[in-house]
Order: structure tokens, then C-alpha cells, then sequence
């Protein structure tokens, strides 16, 4: 049974939440507030956290950096915080996804199932197991990057972005792809979680991120993936 951990404090939102989820067969944690969600996600192992970013205790963004420091589960902000600064610094910090209140309970199911998706193992073809380049390397198989014979650790989103890319190397990926693949859905205001989450794929895994080799933008269309040592 797939489980999700709710960090919510408001009670009737909770309930909302969980009576949903439960009838379409998730599991279901809740956590009212910060320091507990930490514990409870140690102790339960969620396979997604919803998490609302104005907590009593703590702000929502340092729970993901907590979570970040041991986990790739998916984190899901459920937030009545739309600024864009405040959803780039939760993206960044290494949520994601970000849906604003209010919100239609058939959208953040579809979102839900499209972040349970993002974490499950696909069949890879024998001769892209393993994708080698001068500083890094991608096993597919594994769902690990090493750089410098250390792991690099990715959130699933990121993973996801990366695998997309380096399965189809020298081929135009469009923001329309990438946006419907990872997150289920084609909105054009989402063209900025990909500029975060390439800056952050490009920090973690280009020797230069300002002058990128491997992960390539092409203006206004989208992402290329190159091998210069192929």
C-alpha cells in the first residue's frame, strides 16, 4: 500500500485529506506540525509527503531540507503561499511539487499518483543501463549517480528530469515533454520549476553550471542531453 505522510494543521483539511485518500486505498500519516513529521517520516517510511509550509513550529522549508538530509521521497507543498519567490525557495530547497490553496482534490490526487509514478522502477533497455560521461555517471538500473566515485543525491524530480535526458542524448527535449512527463500536466507557468530544477541538476553534476556540457538549454524550446566523449 503506497503511503502518504499529511503535515497539515489545520484539523477539518486533515480530515478532508484523509478520508479522500483513504478511499481511493492510501495509506495515511498526519502530522501537525514540523518536528513531528520528521519523526513520523524516520519512523513510517512514507512513499509521498504532503507537506503545508506554514507550520506552527517550524517553516515547511526547513522540514524539506530536514527531510532532503536523508530522503528522496517526493514532497508535495500544499501551501496558501503563491509568491513566486516562495515557491522557487521550496522547489529549491528540494520539494517537488508546489500546489497553491485553494485547490481541486482530483488535481492533487493526479498529482499524487503522477509523484507515486516518478518513483517506481521501469524496464531499461540492456545498452542504456549505465550512461558514462567524462564527469559523471547514470545507472539507470540503480537510479544512482556517482561524480568523482561519490553519490549524488537527487530528488526524484530531478532524477526524473535526468533520466528523460540522457535517454534520448542529442535529441530536443521540449518544455512541453518534460513538463507533461514529470508532473502529469502542460502548464505554461510551470516553465520556471524547470529552470530551477536544471540549475540545480547542472550544480550538482556540471564541473562549470554556468557554462553547462552535458545539460544543454535550447531558448524558448527546451533541454538537450550531450556527451562531448561520445
Amino acid at each position: 500500500m503506497t503511503r502518504i505522510l499529511v503535515v497539515e494543521d489545520d484539523p477539518q483539511l486533515v480530515r478532508a485529506l484523509v478520508i479522500n485518500l483513504q478511499a481511493r486505498k492510501f495509506g495515511v500519516d498526519a502530522a501537525p506540525d514540523g518536528a513531528t513529521a520528521l519523526r513520523v517520516a524516520a519512523a513510517r517510511r512514507p512513499d509521498v509527503v504532503v507537506l503545508d509550509l506554514g507550520l506552527p513550529d517550524m517553516d515547511g522549508v526547513d522540514v524539506i531540507k530536514g527531510l532532503r538530509a536523508w530522503t528522496r521521497v517526493p514532497i508535495m507543498v500544499l501551501s496558501a503561499r503563491r509568491a513566486s519567490e516562495e515557491k522557487v525557495a521550496a522547489l529549491d530547497a528540494g520539494a517537488d511539487d508546489y500546489v497553491t490553496k485553494p485547490f481541486s482534490m482530483d488535481e492533487l490526487l493526479a498529482r499524487l499518483r503522477a509523484a507515486v509514478r516518478r518513483t517506481e522502477t521501469t524496464p531499461v533497455a540492456p545498452d542504456t543501463v549505465v550512461v558514462q560521461t567524462a564527469d559523471f555517471t547514470v545507472d539507470l538500473v540503480a537510479k544512482k549517480t556517482k561524480r568523482d566515485g561519490h553519490d549524488v543525491r537527487l530528488t526524484p524530480t530531478e532524477w526524473h528530469l535526468l533520466e528523460i535526458l540522457v535517454c534520448n542524448p542529442g535529441r530536443l527535449v521540449t518544455q512541453k515533454q518534460l513538463l507533461q512527463e514529470v508532473w502529469g500536466v502542460s502548464q505554461s507557468s510551470k516553465t520556471n520549476y524547470l529552470r530551477v530544477y536544471m540549475a540545480q541538476l547542472r550544480r550538482k553534476l556540471e564541473v562549470d553550471p554556468s557554462h553547462p556540457r552535458y545539460l544543454i538549454t535550447e531558448p524558448g524550446m527546451g533541454y538537450r542531453f550531450e556527451n562531448p566523449g561520445n
